[in-house]
């Protein structure tokens, strides 16, 4: 078992001295939505090469910086960027945005991703709260993490994704009449996007859209007690599905396009925190 305390004392030292507060939620940025970073109010910001320890990504539409920002009242982290495991990193390195938030005492985190969809009925430009995830391509390394026979909670109920949040977000895009999907994301290891046949049998196993991120985060969170959601941007058809090539740069593009009905549902997520 990996013991993320000792391994990142340095880290989280420095990490606790700058935060100016306890974040009353923690938000962690997919491909191209870093911009909500910028439409808070910034208290303090960390860049990832100033913090001992911590990675830098190396993927576009992940700038790897930390927030500490205000918005609506409320306080929040924000992480803008990830790591993903395609890039080299072991998975404790990857889940550290979910560590730091934990040790920080913040108890509520939103993860989102950009995904591609494995169900034809998901358009590029939806967004889908995602209501489980598969871990399938990542248990082994998350039984590593944890030291657990499985990545599943002590009484064996992983209690993701957190009702009480999943609620939140639900209300809130309703308040702000924005169309919000929901279903089920089907992690792959990457670099590679997922061939045609994969995307298929993900669709016939369930999955609603499929991305390279995300589940070890949300898997970890619970496991730490953390109320978790996850909101995926779907930004792209898997491959296959329409015979068009696909390309981070679409990805991005997507995102961007996507950013405004997502930065207001956000806003309006965090307003309605503790109500």
């Amino acid at each position: 078992m990996v013991n993320l305390n000792a391994k990142y004392q340095d880290l989280l030292r420095y990490i606790e001295n700058k935060a100016p507060f306890i974040p009353e939620l923690s938000i962690i940025l997919g491909s191209g939505l870093g911009n909500f970073a910028e439409r808070i109010t910034i208290v303090a910001e960390l860049n990832s090469g100033e913090i001992p320890g911590y990675p830098l990504s190396t993927v576009e539409g992940h700038s790897g910086k930390i927030y500490f920002g205000e918005y609506s009242g409320k306080k929040i982290i924000i992480f803008k960027g990830r790591f993903h495991f395609y890039e080299g990193y072991t998975l404790s390195q990857c889940v550290l945005p979910v560590f730091i938030t934990y040790k920080l005492g913040c108890r509520k985190l939103l993860i989102t991703n950009a995904a591609g969809s494995s169900n034809p009925g998901y358009k590029p430009g939806d967004l889908m709260l995602v209501s489980s995830v598969n871990g399938i391509n990542i248990k082994k390394e998350l039984t590593e993490l944890t030291g657990l026979a499985s990545p599943e909670g002590k009484d064996g109920m992983l209690r993701f994704p957190s009702p009480e949040l999943n609620s939140l977000i639900r209300k809130a895009a309703d308040d702000e009449s924005i169309s919000l999907r929901e279903g089920v994301y089907w992690y792959n290891k990457g670099p590679s996007y997922e061939t045609p046949a994969e995307v298929r049998m993900a669709n016939i196993f369930g999955a609603d859209a499929v991305g390279m991120s995300t589940v070890h985060e949300a898997i970890y969170s619970a496991y730490l007690g953390i109320n978790t959601s996850i909101i995926s941007c779907i930004t792209n058809y898997g491959s296959g599905i329409t015979g068009q090539k696909l390309n981070h740069e679409e990805v991005i593009e997507t995102a961007a396009l996507i950013s405004t009905r997502f930065e207001n549902l956000v806003k309006k997520i965090i307003s309605g925190l503790g109500s």
